[in-house]
């Protein structure tokens, strides 16, 4: 036996290069196609939840950033306006700036001469609209974080499976190359799911701290406007 082992060595030695060890590698592409049909659905699913969730963070980041945008003068502006009775240079003034503070504030504009407590209610529901439309598609972003492990696991249940069943029918000799196909797709459906659920989760909770800022600037300058509307004359 050992003769035949030193005779294996020595075979594998003439095969190789001078200096050379045998090495394998895989690339990624051939780990997920080793993983079979169902690994290959699961981690194209993932994958369009990924790009999906990449989409909708860079929309959103340039759509909240282009909404935080308002000038430092802009209060200031308005309340001379309003304090010299001129109102259509005051609401001209917000159409010009077209950001969520802008239309906040024309709202409340177009309702001076009103009770002070229609004016609130006026400027809390042009809010809340401002607000759902700052959120819009975060909710999906926050879906596709939560689904992508979810999906990751269904995809290591499926791989296992496979694999219990490809040993069942190999006549109880464990042969991993048998195995092979169900174990990539267990380990690289997981892989692929954590990756898209991490994605999702740090660009869902950027986009709710980018939102709160520019929600506490409306609130602040609604009070500002709120205040001066009530300042005595």
């Amino acid at each position: 036996m050992l003769t035949t082992l030193i005779q294996k060595t020595q075979d594998v030695a003439e095969t190789l290069p001078d200096g050379e060890t045998a090495e394998s590698s895989l690339s990624i592409i051939e780990l997920i196609s080793s993983g079979g049909t169902a690994g290959q659905i699961i981690i194209a699913l993932l994958f369009f939840l990924l790009v999906g969730a990449i989409y909708i963070y860079f929309e959103r980041i340039f759509a909240i950033k282009a909404a935080s945008q308002v000038d430092s003068n802009f209060m200031n502006q308005i309340k001379d306006h309003v304090s010299n009775g001129k109102i259509d240079s005051a609401q001209m003034l917000c159409a010009q700036q077209n950001t969520p503070v802008s239309r906040l504030i024309g709202k409340g504009i177009s309702r001076i001469g009103k009770p002070l407590a229609d004016i609130n209610t006026a400027l809390e529901n042009a809010g809340r609209l401002e607000i759902y439309g700052l959120e819009k598609n975060v909710s999906v972003l926050a879906t596709i974080s939560g689904a992508g492990p979810m999906i990751g696991f269904l995809g290591t249940v499926v791989g296992m499976i496979l694999a219990i069943y490809e040993l069942a029918n190999a006549g109880g000799t464990i042969q991993m190359d048998v195995l092979a196909s169900g174990l990539y797709t267990a380990m690289t459906t997981t892989v692929a799911g954590l990756i898209v659920g991490i994605v999702g989760f740090m660009a869902y909770n950027h986009l709710v701290v980018k939102t709160d800022k520019v929600v506490y600037q409306m609130e602040a300058n609604s009070l500002e406007f709120l205040d001066h509307l009530n300042e005595p004359t």
